[in-house]
């Protein structure tokens, strides 16, 4: 007997005849022996008219109001979905977040969960109950002392069953949605996009922190830091879905669950050298001329970062391996001869990483890293971010003082380190999946000191307004021969805050300005093989520039390789990326 957690979303209990579909669906589940858990989402639309409701009466409505009005949503499911069971002989007991012990954090809105009391729920199972719990919603202790509904904001309902699943230790949580599970790119935009039969949690992490709205991040940062195996099924058929792996052993304690420390391990890799080419021609084709050489000259290379400049020029850096680096620059003299442009490099040069569950949507994160080596007085040549991982490259002699900074800070014990360690991914996809992100907006601070702790200024400002950067990029040409560029992309919604957060910064440094950049699209391939295997990037800028699309910035972490374009090119860029690796062909 097995004990499965199943999340039914809006549209799955959408109406009564919906809702007794998946009763019956429930009950066969319960006929084969299985203990069940349901989570289940508010009707429909229900939440978008509660939500149009309230801003009828105020445009600004208290947010604690806005939970109390909200949390409404999900009990008229929960009761008219034990109403169904009970109808169908099968004894079901319905539960508000509160009821059945989902404690989070004093914050309306967006609540974390720090625990989940499980006796009542292990109660009820023993006695034979099927127990519906509302999705979205816990309760808190507020300032008062007295109990507050919260709510958990965007994904709240696969939050809440994923973190049930780890709580209860059940032995799957089961993600039931009108789609048969993860594919490997938007069918909107890509009718013969195919069903992924598995992915591993880090790969989803990506995915899901780029726009693929199957399942929100925060859920899958729970499935992946305790071990919850997670399936994303659809609700209309009994096909087996997608099935997410997770690496980690499920050792870690759960109280403050989504709390916990995200950050889980640091990395160092030594023997690195960057190259840089500046004032190359900014039209399409330049990026994907350059990865082709060096993969054909058999050079692998580790991160990729372009930044677009004004004019008609661009900047791209990028790291090889020490051992790499005569190779390279003969391969990128021979290519700048006709080109033009500006070759730099430097060897003896260290890769820091630290690594963890959904480290950017966490914007203190990235702040507390680049201030810890900031006071420790390293300079950052490189930045590299990823839903998983942010990567700095520093100078190889602060390599080990840098370690012990960052180790500190996150407080890593001597097993979460590893220095120099195995490449792995082999024998996964080069690329699993593509997605397109249509909700950034790009963003430029001209002109910035080149001295340690800029980047740490920038970003702590920003996690102390709460506003998470998606990508991060510190330019190698020098404006003006003094200060340097760091660009960046973040949400739209995010943007007029933005504005306010970097004003009181931009007074601090004499003749920095600010400049918005073009509407943008971004385009991401995501896949675990990828570092195992030459000339992935390479092969999507070819692919983009045949399509005729400029690329603007480039972003590259372990296993993502992320492509600025023009907003207008943005679906036509998928569709080739995505046809590019075959993706329309594989069962995956």
């Amino acid at each position: 007997m097995a004990i499965l957690v199943q999340k039914f979303g809006g549209t799955s209990v959408g109406s009564v005849e919906r809702i007794k579909l998946v009763a019956k669906r429930i009950a066969l589940s319960r006929s084969q022996g299985n203990d069940l858990v349901i989570v289940v989402s508010a009707m429909g639309n229900t939440t978008n008219d509660l939500t149009n409701l309230a801003r009828s009466i105020s445009k600004k409505p208290p947010q604690r109001e806005m939970d109390m009005l909200l949390s409404t949503g999900e009990q008229v499911s929960i009761a008219l979905l034990s109403i169904a069971l009970n109808d169908l002989g099968i004894s079901a007991k319905s539960m508000t977040g509160s009821q059945v012990g989902i404690v989070t954090e004093s914050s309306h809105g967006k609540a974390r969960i720090l625990e989940i009391k499980t006796e009542r729920i292990t109660h009820l199972l023993n006695d034979d109950q099927v127990v519906v719990v509302a999705g979205f919603q816990g309760t808190s202790l507020g300032n008062s002392g007295t109990a507050e509904i919260t709510t958990l904001g965007r994904g709240g309902s696969d939050t809440s069953a994923v973190a049930l699943a780890a709580a209860i230790n059940a032995d799957a949580c089961e993600i039931y949605t009108d789609v048969p599970g993860v594919l490997t790119t938007d069918p909107r935009i890509v009718p013969d996009a195919q069903l992924m039969r598995e992915i591993s949690c880090d790969e989803m992490l990506e995915l899901a922190s780029l726009g693929a709205a199957v399942l929100h991040p925060r859920a899958v940062e729970i499935a992946r830091n305790y071990g919850v195996k997670l399936i994303v099924r659809s609700s209309w058929d009994n096909a087996p879905g997608t099935t997410l792996t997770s690496q980690i052993n499920a050792t870690k304690s759960l109280n403050g669950l989504e709390l916990n420390k995200p950050v889980n391990g640091a990395e160092l890799v030594d023997m690195q050298a960057v190259l840089g080419l500046s004032h190359i021609p900014d039209k399409p084709g330049i990026a994907a001329d350059l990865f082709e050489t060096l993969s054909e000259g058999g050079v692998n290379v580790d991160l990729i970062i372009q930044s677009t400049h004004e004019g008609n020029s661009n900047d791209i850096t990028f790291t090889v391996s020490k051992e790499h680096l005569n190779k390279a620059k003969l391969l990128c003299n021979d290519l700048i001869k006709n080109l033009g442009g500006e070759l730099s490099s430097q060897a003896e040069m260290t890769k820091l990483s630290i690594r963890g569950a959904g480290i950017m949507g966490r914007p203190g994160i990235a702040a507390s890293l680049f201030e810890t080596l900031s006071k420790a007085g390293i300079n950052l040549r490189l930045i590299a971010t990823s839903e998983v991982k942010v990567s700095c490259v520093i100078d190889s002699v602060m390599g080990a003082k840098a370690l012990r900074a960052v180790s500190e800070t996150f407080e890593l014990k001597e097993k979460q380190i590893k220095i120099n360690p195995t490449i792995i991914g082999k024998g996964e996809p080069e690329v699993r999946g593509v997605a397109l992100d249509l909700e950034q907006t790009q963003v430029s601070v001209i002109n910035v000191p080149d001295i340690p702790g800029i980047a740490a200024s920038i970003c702590k400002a920003f996690a102390e307004a709460g506003i998470s950067l998606d990508t991060i990029i510190q330019s190698e040409r020098k404006h003006k021969n003094v200060g340097r560029t760091i660009s960046f992309t973040l949400n739209k919604n995010d943007r007029k805050d933005a504005d306010q957060v970097l004003e009181k910064i931009l007074k601090e440094w004499h003749g920095a300005y600010l400049k918005d950049g073009k509407a943008i699209a971004r385009i991401s391939a995501v896949g675990a093989g990828m570092p195992e295997t030459l000339g992935t990037a390479g092969k999507m800028f070819r692919a983009i520039a045949n399509a005729g699309i400029n690329i603007e910035m480039i972003a590259t972490s372990e296993i993502r390789t992320s492509c600025i374009v023009p907003e207008k090119d943005g679906k036509r860029a998928l569709q080739v990326v995505h046809e590019l690796f075959k993706l329309n062909q594989q069962i995956r």
